[in-house]
């Protein structure tokens, strides 16, 4: 009798440090995409279960900050990521920058003109330009950023209608809402709404840089680890590039 109880007991223990964990990833709003593809790939080749926060990275950031349950942050910016790493909340030694990407000046797909370059959005014809907040939001901040060093952010400063995040100012350029928009590449390759007017290359545009990194409150922080890992694995590298991301390391 006590050795069948014994072999139950034991049964039960295997079964239980073998089940599915649940990983809950805080992860930009650019990522949607290719980390919802991502992620059932890896679902079916792990038991693991993973479930995705999208948003702006800043909002993601300070629901971290405030306890919200998560396992790793994926963030447009370092910014971000620096911001957590110094209030320790990052599991030290998993952090690491995995894509970057490109800002495109985008129109609707049926508008009748577009800007040509960055300095056409000063011209009078172009009245509403749709941005994800410039003074928090990754994308936003990015863009700000470039047309501050082109010297005319003060001039389309007043035109500026401020999204939530990147989706949203996609959003608001494929309604016609807006004359025209800044979003990242990737963005602009997932809608037939919108159109591409202007692409600042690499060497013109800001350094943009996703991070990625498992957070000290996890609860299973080598499932976890092992999910980052696979993001960085060749895979998710292949996914990542189809949708366009710019594939770092």
């Amino acid at each position: 009798m006590k050795t069948r109880i014994f072999s139950l007991l034991f049964s039960v223990l295997i079964a239980a440090s073998s089940s599915a964990a649940e990983l809950t990833v805080h992860a930009a709003a650019s990522l949607t995409d290719a980390l919802k593809e991502i992620g059932a790939a890896y679902e079916k080749e792990s038991r693991d279960k993973v479930q995705f926060n999208f948003g702006a990275s800043s909002m993601l950031a300070r629901q971290i900050e405030e306890g919200a349950p998560a396992d790793l942050f994926f963030s447009a910016d370092e910014a971000k990521m620096d911001a957590l790493e110094k209030k320790n909340l990052l599991l030290p030694g998993t952090r690491r920058s995995l894509l970057s990407n490109l800002l495109v000046i985008v129109v609707p797909a049926d508008a009748s003109s577009a800007p040509k370059s960055a300095a056409d959005l000063a011209k009078p014809e172009f009245k509403k330009i749709a941005l994800a907040e410039p003074a928090t939001v990754p994308v936003g901040i990015y863009a700000r950023e470039y047309l501050q060093k082109l010297g005319l952010w003060d001039a389309v400063k007043e035109k500026i209608v401020p999204t939530e995040n990147v989706r949203g100012t996609l959003a608001a350029v494929e309604s016609g809402n807006v004359d025209t928009g800044i979003v990242y590449k990737t963005d602009s390759l997932i809608s037939q709404k919108i159109k591409i007017a202007v692409e600042i290359s690499a060497a013109e545009g800001p350094n943009i840089s996703y991070p990625v990194a498992v957070l000290k409150a996890s609860k299973q922080p080598e499932r976890a680890t092992k999910f980052a890992e696979y993001l960085a694995g060749p895979k998710a590298r292949s996914i990542f590039a189809k949708f366009g991301f710019i594939v770092t390391r």
